[in-house]
C-alpha cells in the first residue's frame, strides 16, 4: 500500500510539472506536448481512480492494462480525428472544394466519435464486471470529481496566464 501511495505521489509531482508549460505554450504547443499532457492526465486520472475505489492489488492488476490500452487506442482515433478536423476546416474555408471531399471528411469524423463512444461503453462495461457496487458508486462520484477539479485546475492557468498577459510570439 506504501509502495502504491509513493508511485501515485510522484506521478501527480510529474503532472503538477507539466501544467505551467501547459499554460505558456498553449496556443502554439506542437502535438507531441499536448500527447504528453494527455498522456500524464490518464495516468493521473487511473492512479487517483485506484486510490478513490480503494482498489485491491487483483482489481488494480485487471483494470490498470485495461484502461491503459483504452486510451491509448482513444488516443489514436483522437489524433487521426483532429488531422480530419483540420482538413475540414480547411475544405470548408475553400470555395473550390468538392462537396464530396467535404462530405467524406464529416463521414470520417462521425466515424471516429462513434468509435470514441464504442470504447467508452466497453470501459464501462468493463468496469461494471470488476468493481462492487460501493466502487460503482464511488466511480460514478470520482468521474464528477476528476474532471470538475480538471475544469477548476485549467481555469486557474487561464486566468493566471491572462495575469500574466499574452504568451511571447514564437517564430
Amino acid at each position: 500500500m506504501r509502495h502504491r501511495t509513493l508511485f501515485i505521489l510522484f506521478s501527480a509531482a510529474v503532472l503538477a510539472a507539466s501544467i505551467p508549460g501547459l499554460a505558456q505554450d498553449a496556443p502554439a504547443a506542437p502535438y507531441p506536448a499536448r500527447q504528453d499532457v494527455r498522456e500524464h492526465l490518464s495516468t493521473l486520472r487511473l492512479l487517483r481512480m485506484t486510490e478513490a475505489l480503494d482498489l485491491t492489488e487483483e482489481q488494480t492488476a485487471k483494470i490498470f492494462p485495461f484502461l491503459t490500452r483504452a486510451e491509448k487506442d482513444k488516443l489514436k482515433i483522437q489524433k487521426a480525428m483532429s488531422m480530419d478536423l483540420r482538413t475540414l476546416r480547411t475544405l470548408t474555408l475553400d470555395p473550390a472544394a468538392k462537396e464530396a471531399d467535404i462530405l467524406a471528411k464529416v463521414k470520417s469524423v462521425q466515424e471516429a466519435r462513434l468509435q470514441v463512444r464504442t470504447l467508452d461503453t466497453e470501459v464501462e462495461q468493463f468496469l461494471e464486471k470488476q468493481l462492487t457496487p460501493v466502487q460503482k458508486g464511488k466511480y460514478v462520484l470520482f468521474q464528477v470529481d476528476f474532471y470538475r477539479g480538471l475544469e477548476n485546475t485549467f481555469d486557474q492557468v487561464l486566468q493566471r496566464r491572462g495575469q500574466m498577459g499574452p504568451p511571447p510570439i514564437k517564430k
